[in-house]
């Protein structure tokens, strides 16, 4: 079993950054590829950014160029980076990995674990 716990979440206004966490327990990451998801009220779960394990990447695309993940294994933490923060980016931001050697991204339901979610909001 892995968990997962996000943090870094809050209240920002249009144009700021936020860096948020992803902290795991009871499995080493080394092995995972890790996404950062988000669901806004009234729609559905959607990927921003994965990371496989061997370090490549994926990104939403509107998220391309404002998003950075990163992991660190030896921390056992997923890192989400972003910058010039929209309103439209207001959502529960979670953390997920997903086992096994092949890897899909953005799909959702091939992620075995996930944390609780961490809030972000951004005013305009």
């Amino acid at each position: 079993q892995v968990q997962l716990v996000e943090s870094g979440g809050g209240s920002v206004q249009a144009g700021g950054s936020l860096r948020l966490s992803c902290a795991a327990s009871g499995r080493t990451i080394s092995s995972y590829a890790m996404g950062w998801f988000r669901q806004a009220p009234g729609k559905e779960r959607e990927v921003v950014a994965a990371i496989g394990w061997s370090g490549s990447t994926y990104y939403l695309r509107s998220g391309k160029g404002r998003f950075t993940i990163s992991r660190d294994n030896a921390k056992n933490t997923v890192y989400l980076q972003m910058n010039s923060l929209k309103p439209e980016d207001t959502a529960v931001y979670y953390c997920a990995a997903q086992a096994g050697v092949r890897w899909t991204p953005a799909v959702a339901e091939r992620y075995d674990y996930w944390g609780q979610g961490t809030q972000v909001t951004v005013s305009s």
